[in-house]
């Protein structure tokens, strides 16, 4: 099943970060919205640009250049130091943030990552919707911006990603680039450097179409193997998957918004049931079980409540967690129509720990010596989901649905958020 690749770039990262910083310590000048730039030092006019603002970039100041020569361009340049201490927290929310919509995730620098939507892609009506819930939720939460390039294979993604900015979402499917990148000067190439630009042009090739077209031997034998990469990028060929690796989580859980409020309990429990598959399938997938799970609600008028429970025996069954988040629900609930569902799921151990049964969970053999009705449930609802974990990685996310959740003409179209 072809999957589907998102690449998250954070807008002007560093200066988006300092402004932020700046103004929660009382700056009354918020610094992305006035020439600026992060780089160097103001009084000695050393360095370069690391980071400028969208109004910096209107004097022709680019990134990379020395801060003497931005200065000549803009002589009210305004310039801040880099933190990078910051930078190193801003990044780490962010990622953080990234990992509960999706956890298939690799970061590939401070403000970038990549990002395998395909196991997620039933929780949202497209790509694209997905895209916009992920930039919604870094600009409410976190207060910044970034773009999402949306493709086929890593390197079309990220040179979405890098198409018009800020706050955007760009497709380039492979069917897409004839017409999205091959016009576009070979220097927009990514990996396509100031001397490989150079070379390029020597050969008459101007555009990324003239770089696509052009006989691979007349390529490798002026830039060697990287102008075979060159050319491969060129036309969108590139198998390199997105590397996650699970880090130690602290903590699983998907919040889904509703495009309409729900104003039953049915329409509530329908919500859980996808979210405890969610959170369920992320569990194992990480080698975790859960000590405890906690629901959240925010009702339509922006209200938000939660209540949580401590587990005698973690878990990271689909249906236990479902019945658990049902009560929590109908406990917490006050009928007001709810925007937006929660699932968290938090003490989290490594499913190879030795876990502490309750006495309702130990193997009780009656007098014809077999097990009792509840621990050959348990072990049966394990191997079932084993089995239909195996599925899905192999075959897709929409392999295997539960009856209950294929969608109805009365279903309304829903968000995951976390």
């Amino acid at each position: 099943m072809p999957h589907t690749i998102f690449h998250i770039d954070v807008n002007s990262a560093y200066l988006s970060w300092s402004a932020l910083d700046m103004l929660e310590h009382g700056s009354g000048t918020d610094i992305r919205t006035v020439p600026a730039i992060i780089g160097g030092d103001m009084a000695k006019r050393h360095g370069v640009v690391l980071a400028k603002s969208i109004p910096a970039k209107a004097y022709g100041i680019k990134t990379g250049e020395p801060i003497v020569n931005a200065m000549r361009k803009c002589p009210t340049l305004l310039i801040e130091r880099p933190n990078h201490e910051l930078y190193q927290r801003k990044s780490l929310e962010l990622m953080d943030l990234l990992s509960d919509i999706c956890p298939d995730m690799e970061q590939v620098s401070v403000d970038e990552c990549y990002m395998d939507y395909t196991p997620v892609s039933r929780l949202f009506r497209s790509p694209t919707e997905a895209a916009a819930h992920i930039r919604s939720q870094v600009k409410e939460r976190l207060g910044f911006t970034v773009n999402v390039g949306i493709s086929d294979c890593k390197v079309l993604a990220k040179m979405a990603s890098d198409f018009k900015k800020p706050d955007m979402t760009h497709t380039l499917y492979s069917y897409e680039i004839k017409d999205k990148m091959w016009p576009l000067p070979v220097s927009s190439l990514f990996m396509c450097g100031h001397s490989s630009v150079e070379t390029l042009n020597k050969l008459g090739i101007i555009t990324i179409g003239d770089l696509a077209l052009t006989d691979v031997s007349i390529l490798t034998a002026n830039l060697k193997s990287h102008g075979k990469l060159l050319w491969e990028y060129a036309n969108g060929i590139d198998d390199s998957i997105v590397e996650t690796k699970q880090a130690a989580a602290k903590g699983i859980g998907n919040s889904i918004t509703l495009s309409k409020d729900a104003s039953t309990l049915e329409e509530a429990k329908h919500t859980l049931l996808i979210l405890a598959e969610s959170v369920a399938g992320r569990l194992r997938k990480a080698g975790q079980l859960a000590e405890m799970i906690s629901v959240e609600i925010k009702y339509n008028n922006f209200k938000k409540v939660s209540h949580q429970t401590t587990l005698q025996t973690p878990t990271s069954g689909s249906d236990t967690i479902y019945r658990i988040s049902c009560s929590l629900l109908n406990e917490l609930w006050d009928g007001t129509p709810i925007r937006l569902l929660g699932i968290r799921t938090a003490r989290l151990i490594s499913e190879k720990e030795p876990v502490q049964l309750s006495l309702f969970d130990m193997p009780v053999h009656a007098a014809n010596d077999k097990p009792s009705t509840s621990c050959v449930s348990g072990v049966k609802e394990a191997r079932l989901e084993q089995a239909l974990d195996s599925i899905r990685q192999k075959y897709g996310a929409d392999a295997v649905v539960r009856g209950s959740l294929l969608p109805h003409k009365t279903d309304r179209s829903i968000n995951d958020k976390s």
